[in-house]
């Protein structure tokens, strides 16, 4: 029987979609890649670390924490958004800075909308603003007069992160004044601050609460709509003055976009059980972090309203980075 070459292009296709669609029902075969674009130490590290093991029994495969820092998290970010679209390299880092990004950097090597896709959103933790324990401050009217008097150094992980953005609209809208100092991290500045290099730092709770509770930072506000009931004597900063203002980090996981639809579903369904689990929430809660939950859709909306909400406080403040 002779085949022509028509037969044989159809056989081809049918076998490549054939192959493609049971992708999904394999995966995953080999070892996977769980990246956080930032140093050991932050939020998104705590998060990935709690995450892994539990998520590597329920892949049945291995699952490798990689920090990749650098730029304010775009470089790991990058590194994702250009993997192949196969389920083996991950992204856990803080979406809403990830929101910032196209806002303020001129040159991004990559467009976080276009090229990353939302599998679920997995813990808020708000920002504490504190300040070292020798600051003459005990709240937030306190440190913006004292602000006035004194030159204040303010840690910032990085310059156009999240707690940077954070600091500035705490600034202008409390008419406090502060000198900026960038870092590659979140553990760098808290370790400065407590140092007593700098002497003002807004970072998420999850990594700067401990510090708080040895004494070695002193904490002056949260940046949440209501108290945390961890620190329930702490009063918001929308308490002190700044009506309806919250920030925060908000930890989310995601993939390259083009990854299939079946492997973000089951991500997103195993991701969602492991987070719930009692034992992980109530330890993430002793830390200052609640978990959020969302479907990849939601979480791909999120960012959206992140980015628009954001964008504005970049361009009144002029903030822009190479």
């Amino acid at each position: 029987m002779s085949i022509n070459r028509r037969d044989l292009i159809g056989a081809s296709l049918a076998l490549g979609i054939g192959a493609a669609g049971a992708q999904p029902q394999n995966w995953p075969s080999k070892p996977i890649r769980l990246v956080v674009p930032y140093p050991p130490g932050g939020s998104s590290d705590i998060i990935a670390r709690s995450i892994a093991q539990p998520l590597s029994e329920a892949l049945k495969q291995s699952v490798i924490v990689e920090n990749k820092a650098g730029a304010n998290g775009n470089l790991g970010a990058d590194y994702v958004a250009k993997s192949a679209p196969d389920g083996y390299t991950l992204l856990l880092c803080d979406t809403g800075a990830l929101a910032i990004s196209p806002s303020v950097y001129t040159k991004l090597p990559f467009d976080p909308a276009k090229d990353l896709r939302g599998v679920t959103m997995l813990a808020y933790s708000p920002h504490l603003l504190v300040v070292h324990p020798s600051v003459p401050a005990s709240n937030l009217k306190e440190l913006v007069a004292l602000s006035k008097k004194t030159e204040l150094n303010f840690a910032v992980t990085a310059m156009g992160s999240a707690p940077h953005l954070a600091g500035v609209a705490v600034e202008r809208a409390s008419g406090a004044k502060w000198q900026y100092i960038p870092y590659k991290g979140g553990s760098q500045a808290i370790t400065d601050t407590i140092a007593g290099q700098t002497q003002v730092l807004m970072n998420g709770m999850l990594a700067t609460l401990p510090f708080v509770q040895s004494g070695k930072l002193k904490i002056l506000g949260v940046s949440k709509g209501s108290r945390m009931p961890l620190i329930g004597n702490v009063p918001t900063l929308a308490e002190q003055g700044l009506s309806g203002f919250e920030s925060g980090t908000w930890q989310g996981l995601l993939v390259a976009n083009g990854t299939p639809a079946a492997i973000i579903n089951r991500l997103n369904a195993e991701l969602i059980k492991i987070i719930r689990n009692p034992d992980i929430r109530a330890k993430l809660a002793g830390q200052g972090a609640e978990v959020v939950t969302m479907t990849s859709v939601q979480q791909d909306e999120f960012f959206n309203r992140e980015k628009t909400r954001w964008a504005k406080v970049v361009s009144e403040a002029n903030i822009k980075l190479d």
